[in-house]
């Protein structure tokens, strides 16, 4: 007993009036995988003709025995008298191995049916992770001063997606999940595969999250191929093949960090921050120490980053020359030392500092401010330079004329 393919020209023919019955099954869209149909006497007749539609693959299960099969959409006749034809394509191993072994669980089935199987790839499956999940992230490297080796960071994320996937073995639906029910659908598995894929997902995260891989943990989303071909190298999907089915398409869409995960990032980047601006301060010190002719440059950038990070810069530099030295604590301007010209000119001798304003004169009288230069005094005990109108030595109190 066997399926014959009709030809296309017999469909509207003359034929079409032999055929005793039809058995087909409408489209079985993508909520159901399974669909089994018979006739009122549970007998399928010689020259009964079967209707395939696209997506499908129909069994003709005869008794507890599959009789024949196909995954070819068109038209067939089931003859009696003919051997199993298997135009299956692609199940043509599987088709042969069900009718030489296949049995429901040892039981002998009343009646023939065709049981039509959904092969079209099943789509908008949801998952998620229900708790966070580990994750080593290598882009938040944690280095050892003393081995110079790096550790990742020990993160903690929520995922969600989306996966498709397709029945590419009906012979082990049926065996495993399905039976010889009537009706089976998506929403009956729904729940027992997605648990299954959580856990495909978390073998998947291992891997990316590995010293080979580094995969930094904000760019899961983008490693849907990659995720892909890991699941098909590692077979991290074998607990769904065994039920005749297998995950075609697998997106990460969205990645959230708990918490915790997101503090150890902020203060990572902190002191990551922290590190580099504070060796950049130590570069600068290097390369002035041994550059007498851009010391000054060097010193003055220095104070620059001191300016742009608060004050780090002077405290590096402090700890760097005189670690159990206190700060320096900054001169007034009275006792600041008179500006210097640049090396290559000689510094002029008349030069003053307006006690007003603050610039440098070299006439009697200030530019800005027109204030007269100060006469210099001398204290004829110690020697020191007073003010002009003191009556007494600020250094001796020796009255003067």
């Amino acid at each position: 007993m066997g399926l014959i393919k009709a030809a296309t020209s017999a469909i509207g023919s003359t034929l079409q009036d032999q055929w005793k019955e039809a058995i087909r099954c409408e489209d079985l869209g993508n909520d159901i995988l399974m669909v089994k149909k018979t006739t009122p006497t549970g007998v399928i007749t010689n020259k009964s003709t079967i209707i395939v539609a696209p997506g499908q693959c129909a069994v003709i299960y005869d008794n507890g025995r599959v009789l024949d099969a196909t995954a070819e959409d068109g038209f067939y006749t089931f003859d009696t008298s003919s051997s199993p034809s298997f135009f299956a394509g692609q199940f043509g191993a599987v088709f042969k191995e069900m009718w030489q072994r296949f049995t429901y669980n040892g039981a002998s089935a009343k009646e023939q049916a065709v049981f039509f199987f959904n092969i079209k790839e099943i789509i908008k499956n949801k998952f998620g992770t229900p708790a966070p999940v580990p994750y080593q992230d290598w882009s938040h490297a944690i280095p050892n001063e003393m081995t110079g080796e790096t550790t990742p960071l020990g993160v903690k994320v929520k995922c969600f997606g989306t996966y498709t996937f397709r029945l590419v073995n009906p012979a082990a639906f049926m065996n495993n999940i399905a039976g010889t029910a009537n009706v089976y659908r998506v929403s009956d598995l729904t729940e027992q595969i997605r648990s299954e894929v959580v856990a495909v997902f978390q073998n998947v995260l291992n891997e990316l999250g590995n010293s080979a891989h580094k995969v930094p943990v904000l760019e899961l989303p983008s490693q849907t191929d990659e995720i892909k071909q890991m699941m098909d190298e590692k077979v991290f999907d074998e607990p769904v093949r065994r039920r005749g089915l297998q995950i075609e398409v697998f997106s990460v869409e969205s990645v959230t960090l708990d918490p915790d995960s997101e503090r150890k990032i902020e203060e990572y980047e902190h002191n990551s921050n922290s590190r580099m601006q504070q060796g950049r301060v130590l570069d600068v010190m290097e390369k002035a120490a041994s550059n007498a002719n851009g010391a000054a440059n060097g010193f003055m950038g220095i104070g620059m980053m001191n300016m742009a990070s608060g004050g780090m810069g002077s405290a590096v530099m402090q700890n760097a020359f005189n670690p159990n030295q206190a700060p320096a604590q900054p001169t007034t301007p009275a006792e600041q030392p008179a500006q210097s010209a640049p090396a290559e000119e000689p510094a002029n001798v008349n030069s003053w500092v307006c006690p007003t304003c603050g610039n440098t004169v070299t006439g009697k009288f200030c530019g800005e401010c027109g204030t007269k230069k100060p006469e210099a005094k001398v204290c004829p005990n110690c020697g020191s330079n007073v003010n002009e109108g003191a009556k007494f030595c600020g250094e001796c109190g020796t009255k003067l004329q």
